[in-house]
């Protein structure tokens, strides 16, 4: 496999290769980098090991380069230093060695042998040498990485049981690889997950919760998903998540598989954003499922409710799964709570008045409201997704007629409760909620305009009803 530096890269790492030479340094460009380069990815992280001290080289890499000091952490022996938007790690060529109840290692040096071994998959176990740098780079390449490249194989490069035990985040990074890449886990290797799923609890949330971002984030995130699911990693990392797989049948009536409709729903909605919060909408969206699911012989199965139970739970599992608790967090629970709204205005005529109140629960996340109930239509009849797209389209134009009259996008109320008690010379009371209220309502039926002079003579009159008097 023919392969060169990046051009962006060049300069940069010839000059690493000139300090590499003048120190007699055995050092090399390695590992995510590398397969990178050689699947001609883009990659923003420069990894290099020396046998040796790393650390010295980092420093005098950052003094060749005229850049800030390196980061260092003596405890792994490894130093980072930032050049533009590139970051660049220093490591010693280690070996290591694993406690049976931790995932962090013994660190010991070693040579470029001993690095490589402990390297998680054959496509990841390659390195260029940085002092015999060539216009066409030589790679060294123990385990056949560049074989399983162009065959699209992830593979161990030891023992899958020693690899997994050693370090159970690797199942997790397979199955990302898989995912990110396209490629397939190789039969043996697949097998040693599922032998070694328990092991993932030693692992912490977060790290495990960074892989899972990068599954949701892939081009296609049902092909993650889906070995989560096949390897039993799903049952321990996201629980409520695999409660959605499986199908009841009561009288040889069946409903869909929940956790399969999930991951297609996320593709739908992959195809067409990268918005990392808007795919977890999608994942959450039918969460409520399990606990809403009942079978009437009237109605067959019904899962009545699921919206509101899932946006209960979310941040529940957001906590577990260590995500944000933040607007990121409420933006997914308000999409889950709605998403079935366009999906019951499309069953029915439908009024100016309801969509004026989705247009004012959603705010500005109404496109992305509309994308999600867009993925959700999942059917294989031919004619119901053409009747339900048909539905959606007449909604979206109602609301861009309506928003372009009303403008209840971000909706902010014209008259405030300042506003209220200046008018009717009113202390803070329940009163003043109750007109503001009934102006907000006027508004979303239609029965006045959407502006201070249409919401100014409501309030008079809501007030006079009330017993109260314009104050001049």
């Amino acid at each position: 496999m023919n392969v060169s530096l990046p051009e962006e890269d060049l300069i940069l790492i010839q000059t690493i290769s000139e300090i590499v030479k003048v120190n007699d340094i055995q050092s090399y460009l390695i590992g995510g980098y590398v397969r990178d380069i050689l699947l001609n990815r883009s990659c923003k992280d420069i990894d290099i090991a020396c046998v040796g001290d790393g650390i010295d080289l980092a420093q005098n890499v950052a003094r060749e380069l005229k850049v800030r000091p390196p980061k260092i952490f003596k405890r792994f022996r490894t130093a980072m230093l930032r050049y533009g938007k590139t970051e660049i790690e220093f490591v010693g060529a280690r070996k290591e060695s694993y406690s049976s109840d931790s995932r962090n290692p013994v660190v010991l040096p070693g040579t470029l042998e001993d690095d490589l071994n402990r390297r998680d998959f054959t496509i990841n176990a390659l390195a260029i040498d940085l002092k015999n740098l060539k216009n066409q780079l030589d790679v060294i390449d123990p385990f056949n990485g560049i074989r399983d490249l162009e065959n699209k194989t992830i593979r161990t490069p030891l023992d899958p049981d020693r690899t997994f035990t050693d370090d159970p985040l690797r199942m997790m990074r397979a199955i990302r690889f898989a995912s990110q890449l396209g490629f397939t886990i190789e039969p043996s290797t697949f097998e040693g997950i599922k032998r070694n799923v328990d092991r993932i609890e030693i692992v912490s949330q977060e790290r495990i919760t960074t892989e899972l971002n990068k599954i949701v984030l892939s081009n296609k995130p049902s092909v993650g998903f889906t070995l989560l699911e096949q390897s039993g990693l799903i049952d321990l990392i996201f629980p409520k998540m695999a409660q959605l797989r499986g199908v009841d049948f009561v009288d040889g009536h069946g409903h869909k598989d929940n956790y399969y409709h999930t991951t297609q729903v996320l593709d739908n909605v992959a195809e067409v954003s990268n918005d990392l919060w808007l795919r977890w909408a999608a994942i959450m969206h039918d969460i409520g499922k399990p606990r809403t699911k009942r079978y009437s012989k009237k109605s067959g199965w019904t899962f009545h409710g699921h919206d509101a139970v899932g946006a209960n739970m979310t941040p529940k599992i957001f906590k577990q799964l260590k995500l944000p608790l933040d607007h990121k967090m409420k933006y997914v629970q308000k999409l889950v709570r709605l998403h079935l709204r366009p999906i019951s205005l499309s069953k029915e005529n439908i009024t100016d008045s309801a969509i004026r109140r989705l247009l004012f629960d959603a705010g500005e996340d109404i496109d992305d409201l509309m994308t999600l109930c867009s993925a959700d239509i999942t059917t294989k009849n031919h004619n119901k997704q053409k009747r339900y797209l048909a539905n959606y389209q007449i909604i979206k134009s109602k609301m861009v007629e309506i928003e372009a009259k009303d403008q209840l996008r971000n909706w902010q109320p014209p008259i405030t409760g300042q506003d209220i008690m200046k008018a009717f010379n009113m202390s803070p009371s329940k009163d003043v909620g109750v007109i503001k209220t009934a102006i907000r309502e006027a508004i979303l039926d239609g029965k006045i305009r959407n502006d201070v002079k249409a919401a100014q003579e409501y309030m008079l009159t809501k007030g006079a009803e009330l017993g109260y008097k314009p104050s001049n």
